[in-house]
């Protein structure tokens, strides 16, 4: 070990390295947290002027899927499917966007790749 390196009152890099170790780790344990709270939310989103609806949760898991029998045209299933696709990937482009700002309050803007 070089002389005087870790060992307090001998320049204070171990001080400074210690509290730096002390705030990566608390700032881990808030990402931990915040990543399952997000986890646990779910997010919802409309197509079609709403007669498609989409709901997943934070972990990008689909819950619940509503259609209006409105909706249902034998003629034109294609569009229905379109909708069910906007409406899940709206949901799921909701759910990414919560995260990601919540994220960045917790690193305070450092660009991290979490």
């Amino acid at each position: 070990m070089a002389k005087g390196f870790g060992r307090p009152g001998m320049g204070g890099m171990g001080g400074i390295n210690m509290n730096m170790i002390k705030q990566a780790q608390k700032m881990q344990e808030n990402m931990q947290k915040m990543q399952a709270e997000l986890e646990a939310k779910e997010y919802s989103a409309q197509a079609g002027g709403g007669v498609v609806s989409a709901t997943v949760t934070g972990k990008r898991e689909l819950v619940s899927l509503t259609i209006d029998p409105e909706a249902v045209d034998p003629e034109d299933v294609e569009m229905l499917q379109d909708m069910i696709v906007a409406a899940v990937n709206e949901a799921i482009r909701s759910a990414e966007t919560d995260m990601a700002d919540n994220m960045r309050q917790i690193t305070g803007g450092l660009n991290l790749p979490f």
